[in-house]
């Protein structure tokens, strides 16, 4: 028996009931399901029977409708919490307006209408001028210029701690300045004292920002300028200029006698070290022509003409040594040999010359030997001058 034939009702795919309007479901209900089902999954409670007809269909629709709203709502909620914190930034986070925590760099996520964020910039350094006519210790005028440059270190107390921390730093930096230049004199805050007035105007702004927990750091502080009155301003230029001159002959000064002193150090030495040295020379010749005159005496004294003849020889080697020679036989005749002048003058002045070269070199003692056959000739003369 086949499920549509009659009297097998329970075998019926559709579940229709009498074997009436036999076939598929109509979608009316199909919806009617539909709907109930959604209304329980979010708390609705269904009746469990078809009403049928135009009213039911129409709360159908409507049921799903408002599921299907409540969905997207849901949906949109949840994706409209995501937000992201840059990289130098770190993000305040306020729940009802009240401080609720800090969150880092990166992909976040907040209750949408209850979360509010504030991201804050706490790598980039940013700058604060500040400038002004000011009073001086000694009652100038004069026009200040300077800049501070300050970075965020606690997010919270940026933000938290005063109405506005960029204006209380700034008021801040106006108060230290006009503070270190009114116990200043004028002449320091124009010329030689710009460093000293930096260095107190970063002191004193730390210590008036210090109570405030502003979660700033100040990173330097730039002295711009500092003018007098435009009234005053071509004697002040004057003055300074005057001052920058004097420290200018004082550098060139010293540069010269820094210059100067070591090499007039360097001349008394070298004098002294030459001095001693011609000293030492002149004993050094000395003693040796006191020992070679020692050595000869006793010579002379056993042999007095051997004696006279070998210094006599000796020094003639010496002096013709010394000299060009020319040797012409005049006993053989007529004939007359002339020798190459030209060519044994220049072989003679080479001569010279290495011998000089030679003579430049060698040691004090040894010159001072070298020059021991020249006295001793000398001597001989005087030798051969008594005996005759």
């Amino acid at each position: 028996m086949a499920w549509n034939e009659p009297g097998n009702n329970d075998k019926d795919p559709w579940k229709n009931k009498g074997g009436k309007n036999q076939g598929p479901p109509d979608l009316d209900e199909l919806l009617n399901d539909l709907g109930k089902k959604v209304t329980g999954i979010f708390g609705g409670k269904g009746n469990g029977k078809s009403t049928g007809g135009s009213s039911g269909s129409g709360k159908s629709f409507s049921t799903i409708g408002i599921s299907l709203v409540l969905i997207i709502a849901i949906v949109v909620y949840a994706f409209s919490g995501f937000y992201t914190i840059k990289e130098a930034e770190k993000g305040i986070v306020l729940r009802f307006g009240q401080y609720s925590g800090t969150v880092d760099p990166g992909i976040n996520w907040k209750w949408t209408f209850i979360d509010r964020i504030i991201p804050v910039d706490m790598q980039s350094t940013r700058d604060m001028p500040s400038s002004g006519f000011m009073l001086t210790q000694d009652e100038n005028v004069v026009r200040v210029e300077m800049q501070i440059q300050y970075r965020v270190v606690n997010a919270r107390n940026y933000i938290f701690s005063v109405t506005n921390a960029d204006d209380s730093l700034n008021q801040s930096l106006d108060s230290a300045l006009r503070y270190v230049v009114g116990h200043a004199v004028m002449d320091d805050i124009l010329t030689s004292g710009r460093e000293a007035i930096r260095q107190s105007v970063w002191e004193e702004l730390e210590k008036i920002i210090a109570p405030y927990n502003l979660g700033l750091i100040i990173v330097d502080v730039n002295f711009k300028d500092a003018r007098p009155p435009n009234e005053v301003k071509d004697a002040f230029d004057d003055a300074i200029s005057a001052q920058e001159d004097e420290v200018r002959f004082l550098r060139e000064a010293e540069a010269y006698a820094r210059g100067i002193e070591p090499r007039a150090r360097g001349r008394v030495k070298r004098m002294e070290q030459e001095a001693l040295a011609y000293k030492s020379r002149t004993v050094l010749d000395a003693e040796g022509e006191v020992a070679k005159f020692n050595k000869l005496l006793p010579e002379y004294l056993a042999a007095p003409e051997v004696t006279r003849q070998r210094l006599y020889i000796a020094t003639m080697e010496k002096v013709y040594s010394n000299t060009s020679k020319v040797m012409v036989d005049v006993e053989g005749g007529n004939n007359m040999m002339y020798l190459p002048l030209d060519k044994i003058m220049q072989q003679q002045n080479t001569t010279n010359r290495n011998n000089t070269a030679v003579k430049s070199y060698a040691p004090v003692s040894q010159q001072s030997n070298n020059s021991a056959p020249s006295s001793s000739s000398n001597r001989a003369d005087r030798f051969n001058n008594g005996s005759n």
